[in-house]
């Protein structure tokens, strides 16, 4: 997996596993966005930076879909209390995925995929990165329930709340305002 990264708003910049990993969760369908992994063309460019080449195998994109709803539940539980729950239900799934350690390198340890499918040892190893660096965390759903895309928080303090200011974050602040000022005119009952 490449070491760049890209930009996303005024943030700053977003590691190239959280960019990918990102990019998978928000392929599934969603408020105004249809299944990304329905045709295989939009399919292989979401795994594409998973090491995808080519079009993925139906079996393959089963696969996918599940690890993909299992980091979902991760991201945003139903169930807060839950969250072993959830990681366990990933670990689960991906339990035919084995590394092995490389140390061939001098001063230097990698984990090298031996068993199970390689796109999916591949997402696993990026969502590992991201909890090993205690990143997984920027990981966030836009508070918009109109929106809910997954967004990775750059912010200093991980409280960014809309994948976008401009969209969700103003149109938030705007309803809100309107709906405080509406509870507060004059011969209009407080709602308190």
């Amino acid at each position: 997996m490449a070491t760049s990264t890209a930009r996303t708003g005024d943030d700053g910049p977003v590691p190239a596993r959280a960019a990918a990993v990102v990019g998978l969760l928000n392929s599934r369908s969603y408020s105004f966005s249809p299944d990304q992994l329905d045709t295989a063309e939009q399919a292989a460019a979401v795994l594409l930076p998973f090491g995808q080449e080519g079009m993925p195998s139906p079996q393959r994109l089963d696969l996918v879909r599940a690890v993909r709803a299992d980091l979902l539940d991760v991201v945003d539980p139903s169930d807060r209390t839950d969250s072993a729950g959830h990681w366990a239900a990933l670990a689960g799934r991906t339990a035919s995925i084995t590394f092995r350690q490389d140390f061939s390198a001098p001063g230097h340890a990698e984990l090298r995929q031996v068993t199970g499918d390689p796109v999916v040892g591949e997402i696993i190893q990026s969502v590992a990165a991201l909890v090993t660096e205690g990143n997984w965390s920027r990981l966030r759903l836009c508070a918009n329930e109109e929106c809910r895309v997954v967004f990775y928080d750059t912010s200093r303090n991980r409280s960014r709340r809309w994948h976008s200011y401009e969209f969700c974050g103003n149109r938030a602040n705007v309803a809100a305002y309107r709906a405080r000022s509406a509870g507060s005119r004059p011969g209009t009952p407080s709602a308190r």
